[in-house]
């Protein structure tokens, strides 16, 4: 296991982590400023602060990405619906390739409108296909144009609105079934924040790395706080909450891997409400202490 008491070349941080603070350009140049050789960016932070622009920023930092957030949200009420979402995938796959980018990260979703209150059905079972077809299609164009896609498990308590892919058992089985191969075009993102609970998360970490080609595609670290005052919006710093943080990285890098710790944090209640540079000071300290 690799130790990072000394230096935080393997940090990487997730730009929601300071979007409310600052934005992607600023993230950018504070984080090189700190020796933060990667991010990975939102989608949304892109297109405001420009692709070729945010693209010839990190050139010119040299600055690498951990992922790109995000893709997926594949099920849909009609089949117009279902359309858009595979070229909203396109589109995504195109924006990761041109930022050099690792994998798109994809957050599959769930049952269409559940986030507006609106839910077109509630057939979970539908959802999933769905996202299982989804992700077929968005997987033969990726093939073209190499760029591996990472399925984000996420918590069971963002079923309905998010994510019907709950469990890293889950996302591998669609994996296993997808890419049987093994391409490396497909595998995981595994967030300690949605998995740290699941009682199968030992074997399953052993399951992604035991291949010829690990499905372990990307890493993200944040804690998981007692009591949890929002279900989406109250992580944790790393250290300030209940996640054996040590323990499971040393599980993900028994298989092998040995890429970015990528620190993401959405906290609506705490962190967002801190000066961006307080944040990112923590991070580095925390990524050195608790991770």
């Amino acid at each position: 296991m690799r130790d990072f008491s000394s230096s935080h070349e393997w940090l990487s941080m997730n730009t929601a982590t300071v979007r409310k603070q600052w934005q992607l350009p600023q993230i950018i140049d504070e984080c090189a400023r700190r020796g933060i050789r990667a991010i990975s960016p939102w989608r949304d932070q892109v297109a405001a602060a420009g692709l070729e622009a945010t693209q010839r920023q990190l050139k010119a930092h040299g600055m690498g990405l951990s992922g790109y957030c995000r893709g997926g949200f594949y099920p849909a009420a009609d089949k117009a619906g279902l359309a858009a979402a595979l070229d909203d995938n396109r589109r995504a796959i195109d924006e990761a390739k041109m930022l050099d980018a690792p994998c798109v990260v994809l957050v599959v979703g769930a049952l269409p409108g559940a986030l507006q209150g609106k839910p077109a059905y509630t057939d979970i079972a539908r959802a999933r296909n769905e996202v299982r077809d989804g992700i077929a299609a968005s997987l033969d164009y990726a093939r073209e144009v190499g760029m591996p896609l990472a399925i984000e498990p996420l918590h069971p308590m963002q079923a309905a609105e998010r994510a019907c892919v709950n469990t890293l058992e889950h996302a591998l089985d669609l994996c296993d079934e997808l890419d049987p191969g093994q391409t490396g075009m497909l595998g995981v993102a595994m967030d300690v924040y949605h998995c740290w609970w699941d009682p199968k998360l030992e074997q399953q970490i052993a399951r992604a790395g035991d291949a010829k080609k690990s499905r372990l595609l990307a890493f993200h670290v944040c804690d998981w706080l007692t009591p949890t005052r929002d279900l989406l919006n109250d992580r944790g710093m790393m250290g300030d909450g209940v996640v054996e943080l040590r323990k499971i990285r040393g599980w993900v890098e028994q298989t092998g891997f040995a890429g970015f710790a990528e620190v993401e944090i959405f906290s609506e209640l705490d962190w967002w409400q801190r000066p961006g540079a307080e944040v990112l000071d923590t991070c580095i300290e925390r990524h050195k202490s608790a991770v």
